[in-house]
């Protein structure tokens, strides 16, 4: 029931965020951009995004390893399915985690300002 739970709540924070833009919110260009800093800022200890990229960081290798838990050779559809839901959990991810570090970097700029 948890990873029903996750899995939905990725696949909604995916849609949510490819029509961000339209809604005043960031793009995915923004979004991508942000990704850079995103992993420099949690090397160097400011951000707190650790965890989740490490998580980022397996699902990308388990979907470009070619070792794979459901191998498409033997069970061709159980194997692709499985590579589906591990790269729209990645992407759904990436776009609610950039979100997440475009208002940190946000609200430091603004406390920094002030």
């Amino acid at each position: 029931m948890a990873k029903t739970l996750k899995r939905a709540a990725a696949f909604t924070a995916l849609a949510r965020a490819l029509t961000a833009g339209n809604r005043g919110g960031p793009t995915l260009a923004q979004r991508l951009g942000a990704l850079p800093r995103m992993i420099a800022a949690t090397a160097r200890g400011r951000y707190d995004g650790g965890l989740r990229l490490a998580l980022m960081a397996a699902a990308t290798a388990y979907v470009v390893s070619p070792v794979d838990a459901v191998p498409e050779a033997f069970v061709f559809l159980f194997g692709l399915v499985d590579d589906a839901v591990a790269v729209t959990w990645l992407a759904g991810t990436i776009l609610s985690e950039t979100e997440r570090f475009l208002e940190w970097e946000r609200t430091r700029s603004a406390l920094v300002v002030e």
